[in-house]
């Protein structure tokens, strides 16, 4: 056995520091939107500046996910790893010390870039594990950023209330550090690579099309859905996106290969990773929401931010469950159906709620059954594109994958929102139909995603379609 193979040997370590990163980010991403009224009041901003703590971190981690993710494939996963939780360490521990609202939106755009590493994990574990051990760890990388977004609306809540909203960011600095730290010396660096370079136009293209797109829709509501600013951005959209995949289909060096992006197996993920990303971040919206009217509305719970947070513990959990499952099913019967699977799962968790929500023990059910769904979903779509694509583009492809379903939940959250809005009562205040409409379509959208699901090729036919265009898959293990 070769030095090479011996230093590789132990993949649970790096699984270990991957893990830790990722915790990391998914905590970053979801601490804040509780406690953004604290921080609101803390920074004395207006609610509008309060709203670009969420913005500007989306509009950061969107663009730099899917640029990050080829980077690494060209130039060492491990390499682009390390630089992305630099910048993060930097932007976690400005925005723990920011005391204006200025400092915290430009410490929220660093952060953006810790969104990158998810793609460089799933990356990482592909080049690194032994073949069959593959879809077990993509799985519950991907599991964490449904568990650490869980984990986060709950403890924000507590962390507020007994230190401060600046330890929303100390706290989640230290898991950065120890995986920096970890990362740097004991992950080898992958010998795959993807030959050519970044093309700069066709990365300000990408940044272009997501920007005018996300804050389209982040600033549509307060805008106003026809006024000039809203329409605009969303004429750019419709503009930058076909000239983006002209410029990327005639590009020597495309930021994202275009044929990657028409593989069956690619296209139909991301379009299911759309529609499941339009549901599922809704709960994370409407739920708390939801449990925090008051009991005099007749379908409130008059719950605390924290307690409203306890209520999402069950769907942490059962993606904690099905995380593991679902790799174990794509190692046994394919990935395709572990994502059918968690599209009717999680379907069902947003019908319970839509039918009975009056007692907290049905929320905790239909959470619990959400998770589960949320939990196989999330598993099995990072690892479809993964089986979907060489090696060499496993960054890109999956940061993709990632972007898509920020766009979907984007999407989702603001009809969510809108739904509601459009349905209060005389008094102003939100109704049980509006919740009980915004639940519906959540479920509506989960049940399209199961369809667009049955579209993705079956891995027969993958490693088929495969070997007629010469494409090497399943050959993690031969990096090492």
């Amino acid at each position: 056995m070769s030095s090479i193979e011996v230093h590789r040997q132990h993949y649970n370590v790096t699984f270990a520091l991957l893990a830790a990163a990722a915790v990391s980010y998914a905590l970053l991403q979801s601490l804040v939107a509780p406690a953004l009224l604290a921080i609101q009041h803390d920074l004395n901003t207006t609610t509008t500046g309060a709203a670009w703590i969420l913005s500007a971190y989306l509009l950061s981690a969107s663009v730099v996910t899917p640029i990050a993710g080829r980077l690494g494939d060209m130039y060492g996963k491990k390499l682009v790893m390390v630089v992305v939780l630099v910048v993060l360490a930097a932007g976690t521990a400005l925005a723990g010390v920011a005391s204006s609202i200025e400092v915290m939106i430009i410490a929220r755009v660093i952060q953006g870039a810790g969104g990158a590493i998810f793609p460089l994990s799933f990356a990482i574990i592909r080049d690194e594990f032994p073949p069959e051990r593959v879809p077990h760890g993509i799985a519950l990388i991907s599991a964490i950023l449904g568990i650490g977004g869980g984990l986060g609306i709950v403890l924000a809540g507590p962390i507020v209330a007994h230190f401060s909203y600046h330890w929303l960011f100390w706290f989640p600095l230290v898991a950065v550090v120890i995986a920096l730290v970890g990362i740097f010396f004991f992950v080898p660096e992958s010998p795959v690579r993807a030959r050519g370079r970044i093309d700069p136009v066709g990365a300000v293209l990408l940044g272009g099309w997501l920007v005018t797109l996300l804050v389209a829709i982040s600033e549509g509501s307060a805008w106003g859905w026809t006024s000039g600013k809203t329409l605009g951005l969303l004429a750019a959209t419709a503009v930058l996106i076909p000239v983006w995949i002209w410029w990327e289909s005639r590009s020597y060096a495309p930021v994202v290969d275009m044929q990657m992006m028409r593989l069956r197996g690619v296209w139909t993920t991301n379009l299911a990773a759309l529609l499941f990303g339009f549901g599922m971040y809704s709960s994370f919206i409407l739920v708390p929401e939801f449990v925090e009217q008051s009991k005099s509305t007749g379908f409130g719970f008059s719950a605390s931010v924290t307690q409203a947070g306890l209520f999402l513990v069950p769907a942490t959990i059962g993606m904690l469950v099905a995380g593991p499952i679902s790799g174990r099913l794509s190692s046994t019967v394919g990935s395709k159906v572990p994502l059918l699977v968690g599209s009717l799962v999680s379907s069902a968790g947003f019908f319970i709620l839509a039918v009975a929500h009056d007692s907290d023990w049905q929320i905790y059910l239909s959470m619990a059954v959400m998770g589960v769904g949320i939990g196989f979903a999330f598993a099995s779509m990072a690892n479809l594109i993964v089986e979907a694509v060489p090696a060499e583009q496993t960054g890109v492809a999956t940061g993709m994958n990632t972007i898509v379903r920020t766009i979907g939940g984007a999407i989702g959250s603001t009809v969510a929102g809108e739904i509601v809005t459009a349905t209060v009562g005389a008094n102003g205040e939100p109704t049980e139909r509006g919740f009980t409409i915004a639940f519906a379509a959540s479920a509506a959208a989960l049940l399209v995603a199961f369809l667009a699901g049955l579209a993705v090729p079956s891995r027969s036919a993958r490693v088929a379609a495969a070997e007629r265009r010469k494409i090497p898959q399943f050959r993690q293990g031969e990096a090492g």
